[in-house]
């Protein structure tokens, strides 16, 4: 579910102090956010090695995301065409609230991020008036976030950034993809596409967290994920994770939709792309319209192949379209002209069928990216 807020505007000397260094500092984005983390990680060197992922900083995604974020936000916000940016920020709060982020933080990040910016571009170039056009951009971000995520909170019937549950193991089955189904016991209700954090110590003593979606039906009396072993938790889980063992597990968090009744539905995923869909697939309803579409490099690599095709196959209305090592093409596929699409793959994959749906005049896309900058298809 989404958490609505009311959203904060600039003011008109403020946007026009934007509009004018937006250039300038998208620019020199990179530099400032790469500063940002430098600067962010000697002061609090915890942040590293026990809540951002250490994967995405080495391959400067995690920049990448922050950059992005903050150039179209401020941009969203001076352009009157433009949606209102809370619009844009859901993704993020919920990523936020199942990492447990809470408002306290949102001033030691601004404190890094500001200076940094001063790095970078000077402080003759750092005007007090620029300064305070960009302070204002930001905390209207911050503040939107913070609402947000206090909402979440609420919702989930927990205090602000307690979300850590520790669990037990009850189930682990590896998957003839190499990827592992883990099922840990739990009351905890969830919807359909959501995901959970999980937080492992690893053997340098960093605790790192990643998140997983859910792939069982609600209410059995636990959360069940799927593993793909890449990146350190991932490969750790694989190499470590037994039945009976304690994990740290978050409340469910996520802002997919849930499906329209009686709208026709299309499911469209790549590779561990596919766990969202198995999600959505266990809580449909028998009279659900629902085409399945879903690319792998083979059969082999396919991640709960079996699993998919016994729940299409229970579905009286529902089909199954396979692409293997071909990319997929939507050429020749025919989709219901009021379908509502679900979409999950790596970065590539949801950009090359987002704009082939796009093309074909399908608007009603929700896409799922497990990556830092998934919020820029919002």
């Amino acid at each position: 579910m989404t958490v609505v807020v009311a959203p904060e505007e600039l003011q008109p000397a403020h946007a026009e102090m934007i509009k004018a260094t937006l250039p300038l500092v998208g620019a020199h984005i990179d530099a400032i956010t790469s500063s940002f983390y430098k600067r962010l990680f000697a002061a609090h060197p915890a942040l590293l090695r026990n809540l951002f992922n250490r994967g995405n900083q080495a391959q400067g995604a995690q920049q990448r995301a922050l950059a992005a974020s903050i150039a179209t936000f401020a941009t969203h916000l001076v352009d009157p065409n433009l949606p209102h940016p809370a619009e844009l920020l859901s993704r993020i709060g919920h990523k936020h609230a199942s990492l447990g982020v809470t408002a306290d933080q949102y001033p030691i990040v601004h404190e890094h991020l500001f200076a940094a910016i001063v790095e970078v571009l000077g402080a003759e170039t750092v005007t007090a008036e620029v300064a305070e056009a960009w302070d204002r951009v930001y905390w209207i971000m911050a503040n939107t976030l913070i609402d947000m995520e206090r909402g979440l909170y609420e919702q989930a019937g927990v205090p602000a950034g307690d979300v850590y549950r520790r669990a037990q193991v009850t189930a682990r089955v590896d998957d003839p993809s190499g990827a592992v189904l883990v099922s840990v016991a739990s009351d905890l209700d969830f919807g359909a596409g959501q995901y959970v954090s999980v937080g492992v110590t690893l053997p340098d003593g960093a605790r790192q967290l990643r998140q997983y979606s859910l792939v069982n039906k609600p209410g059995d009396g636990q959360l069940t994920f799927a593993v793909k072993p890449a990146g350190e938790v991932s490969e750790w889980i694989r190499d470590n994770l037994r039945v009976g063992d304690l994990l740290d597990v978050t409340v469910p968090f996520g802002d997919l939709p849930a499906p329209t009744p009686g709208v026709p539905l299309v499911l469209i995923s790549a590779g561990i792309g596919i766990t969202p869909m198995i999600g959505i697939l266990e809580a449909l309803p028998a009279d659900t319209h629902v085409q399945v579409l879903h690319a792998d490099r083979s059969e082999q690599t396919h991640p709960l192949r079996e699993r998919q095709r016994e729940l299409v196959d229970a579905l009286p209305n529902a089909t199954l379209q396979l692409w293997y090592e071909d990319l997929m093409s939507l050429d020749g596929v025919q989709l219901p002209e009021d379908a509502e699409v679900y979409l999950c793959g790596n970065d590539g994959f949801v950009r090359a069928v987002r704009d082939q749906l796009l093309a074909r005049g399908v608007t009603r896309v929700h896409s799922e990216l497990f990556s830092p900058n998934d919020w820029l298809l919002s």
